[in-house]
């Protein structure tokens, strides 16, 4: 009896424990059914639900393996430039400028390159290996969540973004690249933010606690596939390749689910006014808060349009469901050169960290400052977009 009243204690008190019935679920249903209502009024619940069906259809056959393809290309390139040494050759150049510029080790380089290849949670990967953690003080580990998410999945939507179609010829190279340069303005600014953050709560002299390692795998050497240079070759491209086919499947939620909400609450009805529960039909509510708040937006990021709101309101989710609304704005011409430079480095900075942050500061053992790795990042992001649109139009004044 003891037993069993000893493990229904433990059951009742677990944080993640709740009540059958209690006031969240009365909110949410609430919330839920004012935000569904207020769509169905408009646009009548059989077209809302139409709507949201299509657009989610349209989004997975021409956005979502759109993305997939382009990350196993990206995937197949990146597993070819570690394999090989590329990846090893950009970390030494790098590592000297960390210090000085992030307030970071030099080996924090490597964190940026694995995120940069992949996505946010290869720096917890990192963040585990003892021959890592060691070069790092308490209250810099902290800050590996911010530098990691801002150059997350960042090989593929620069690739993407260079790809898009314009429908003027224009070409998104150089906006990409600007946008490149601005998450890096952003990481720079959210780290150090973060620093100065953990700096009060760890203090700056004690260095992280890790067993005896003599791992310098990460910094002196490399670990190569098996076999001869072919086979390594074949090998690498082909495994690269598998894990671009797994993150283009990890995508997929973000982009069905939130970007076709963003997307019901960004277009307007069909081109009569009526709905007819066709793909991308929507409400039109965030091209108004955007044309609000133009006096704000035009000049820090100069969107073309007052709908390109939407990408960064979608990038703090999902930068997969972000991206996914990009070409459509550039094939109607609500987006431009610096737009796609803007979007760039805000999808990069942010990539989904609303989503992300709270596991990963988890994972590194430090979720009372997960609330301050948030703050740090949300301004790190503003920071982003804002020096993507003015390097974009001082390089357009330029040449």
């Amino acid at each position: 009896m003891e037993i069993e009243q000893i493990e229904q204690k433990d059951v009742v008190s677990h944080p993640q424990m709740k009540k059958v019935v209690s006031l969240e679920t009365f909110v949410f249903f609430g919330l839920f059914l004012a935000f569904f209502g207020a769509l169905g009024s408009r646009m009548g619940v059989v077209n809302m639900l139409n709507t949201l069906m299509n657009t989610a259809y349209q989004l997975l056959m021409d956005t979502v393996f759109y993305i997939m393809a382009i990350a196993v290309l990206a995937g197949a390139i990146a597993a070819l430039f570690t394999e090989f040494g590329v990846v090893a050759i950009v970390n030494k150049i790098l590592s000297p400028l960390m210090k000085p510029v992030y307030g970071l080790p030099g080996a924090s380089v490597i964190g940026i390159i694995a995120t940069y290849l992949s996505d946010n949670p290869a720096i917890l990967t990192l963040a585990e290996d003892h021959g890592f953690k060691r070069y790092f003080k308490r209250y810099q580990l902290p800050a590996l969540t911010n530098i990691g998410t801002a150059f997350g999945m960042g090989l593929i939507i620069t690739t993407f973004m260079m790809g898009i179609p314009s429908p003027n010829g224009e070409s998104f190279v150089k906006a990409a690249l600007v946008g490149n340069l601005g998450a890096v303005v952003g990481s720079i600014v959210s780290v150090r933010i973060m620093l100065h953050f953990s700096a009060k709560e760890y203090g700056t002299e004690a260095y992280c606690e890790v067993e005896h390692s003599d791992a310098q795998v990460l910094t002196d050497y490399r670990l190569v596939r098996p076999g001869g240079v072919g086979g390594r070759f074949m090998t690498a491209m082909l495994e690269g390749g598998k894990s671009g086919v797994e993150m283009g499947m990890a995508v997929i939620p973000g982009v069905l689910i939130i970007c076709s909400v963003v997307m019901m609450l960004t277009n307007g009805p069909s081109a009569d006014g009526t709905y007819t529960g066709a793909a991308f039909e929507g409400v039109s509510f965030l091209p108004l808060v955007g044309e609000k708040l133009d006096f704000i937006l035009r000049p820090l990021f100069g969107f073309t349009s007052s709908q390109g709101v939407a990408v960064p309101i979608t990038a703090l989710g999902a930068a997969g469901a972000a991206i996914g609304l990009i070409p459509k704005m550039v094939s109607e011409s609500l987006a431009g050169g610096n737009d796609v430079a803007v979007f760039t480095a805000m999808c990069m900075c942010w990539s989904g960290y609303l989503s992300t942050h709270v596991a990963m500061m988890d994972s590194l053992k430090c979720p009372e400052m997960t609330s301050k790795a948030i703050l740090s990042h949300t301004i790190g992001g503003l920071c982003a977009g804002i020096s993507a649109h003015w390097i974009y139009v001082l390089l357009s004044m330029i040449g």
